[in-house]
């Protein structure tokens, strides 16, 4: 297991120049928009707009902060996504457009090249302990808003918002979590 500190983040330009992501991580380490096997990020969305296009890539996303937004994604009815609703996942490889609902927003991106990986991306509300399963080799814990402990096969720490935790050889274990957080798990496969 490894903490990823919020302050240690990898800040880069988009692929289509339209704002700013921040590398929570990616595989293999230091890999580039085009050579990444796996990535998790945020981003700021402030105004309307495409997304750029990752060929061979798919992508799920989760409001982090603000009033939503719209995405457009070619061949599907728009959808509307809140900090209350469920992560969407789609083709990073088709036309999707963004429109905000009222100002800008923050966003998870979890992204997987389709060839070989999978993946899942769920929130997770603490409220006192938890015990979360852990379902693929490769699993991220991204503490959004609040502070938690944390245990693992002996192993412990904790997060503070905006603090990750990546979790390799982890299919199969539990990790238990003590704190009042939001979470969003990110779980990758080989498939």
């Amino acid at each position: 297991m490894r903490i990823l500190r919020a302050g240690d983040y990898k800040r880069m330009p988009w692929k289509n120049g339209g704002g700013e992501t921040v590398e929570i991580a990616v595989s293999p380490e230091d890999a580039g928009l085009a050579g990444f096997d796996w990535r998790v990020s945020m981003a700021t969305v402030a105004a309307d707009g495409p997304f750029s296009i990752f060929p061979g890539i798919d992508r799920t996303l989760a409001i982090l902060d603000g009033n939503g937004m719209v995405l457009d994604i070619e061949g599907r009815t728009p959808a509307l996504l809140t900090t209350a609703g469920d992560p969407l996942a789609f083709p990073a490889d088709i036309p999707v457009a963004a429109m905000l609902e009222d100002g800008a927003i923050t966003d998870l991106n979890v992204m997987t090249r389709r060839d070989g990986l999978a993946h899942t991306l769920i929130r997770i509300d603490i409220a006192g302990g938890k015990t979360v399963p852990l379902p693929s080799s490769t699993c991220l814990l991204l503490c959004h808003r609040g502070t938690l402990s944390f245990r693992r096969d002996g192993e412990t720490g904790a997060l503070a918002a905006g603090d990750a935790l990546l979790i390799n050889n982890a299919a199969g274990t539990v990790l238990e979590i003590d704190g009042e957080a939001k979470c969003y798990l990110a779980a990758i496969a080989t498939c």
